[in-house]
């Protein structure tokens, strides 16, 4: 007797549960069966990258880059290579900005919207199709890319966000428009549509032991024993 009076309460417990994390947990299956929908790879756009082939430094070739004091601005790392024929040394900065400078020691300037629009069009299948380009500075960068760093947008026609690094010379994102879809629901997943980056906050933790107690509830309410009923002929 005292088994089923507390079966009972479990189902009402249940019950109470699932008018109050039914929801939830509904938001959570649709989203997440909207991010398995298409590979990881091809959401990032990685498929839309090309194999550039990347050239060897001419044997001859002499750097002259005088580094800065370590004082004013301590250097991460320096590397040399050829970019669109012409020998360029990157500087990466501690603080993650970062300068170019060709082999004689001249500094680059920041990169123009002609150069962007090459480089995506070297490296990006369909990057000659460019509908706009739009430079951002590192503290007004747009939702999609949500980095800090000066940048220039290469719209493509087909909806797709091309991000070039105005200091780097360097494709930094390529935001597809399933990119900006699956950016979406990731938000309504983790219950985080302003910054969609916080994986553990209040609201998520609490729903998630709501549903975890009422996931419980269920199980147990599987052994559960009903009453046979008796048809009369």
């Amino acid at each position: 007797m005292g088994n089923q009076r507390a079966m009972r309460r479990f189902a009402r417990w249940h019950i109470w549960l699932g008018w109050l994390i039914g929801l939830p947990i509904l938001m959570w299956t649709v989203t997440g069966l909207v991010m398995t929908i298409r590979p990881i790879d091809e959401v990032r756009g990685e498929h839309l990258r090309k194999d550039v082939a990347e050239m060897a430094l001419p044997p001859d070739t002499e750097i002259s880059v005088a580094l800065p004091f370590a004082s004013t601005r301590p250097v991460r790392s320096v590397t040399t290579q050829v970019e669109r024929g012409e020998t360029v040394t990157r500087i990466t900065y501690m603080d993650g900005t970062s300068e170019r400078f060709l082999a004689d020691g001249r500094k680059m300037s920041p990169l123009s919207d002609v150069e962007a629009r090459l480089i995506v069009a070297e490296a990006i299948e369909g990057g000659d199709s460019v509908t706009g380009t739009r430079r951002f500075n590192a503290d007004d960068v747009p939702f999609d890319f949500r980095r800090p760093v000066p940048v220039w947008q290469v719209a493509l026609d087909d909806g797709t966000h091309v991000y070039v690094g105005t200091e780097t010379g360097r494709i930094e994102a390529v935001r597809t428009q399933w990119w900006r879809i699956f950016d979406f629901v990731w938000g309504l997943h983790i219950m985080d549509l302003k910054e969609r980056e916080d994986t553990s906050h209040p609201v998520l933790i609490l729903f998630a032991i709501l549903s975890s107690i009422g996931a419980l509830l269920g199980c147990v309410l599987l052994f559960r024993r009903r009453k046979t009923r008796v048809v009369a002929r």
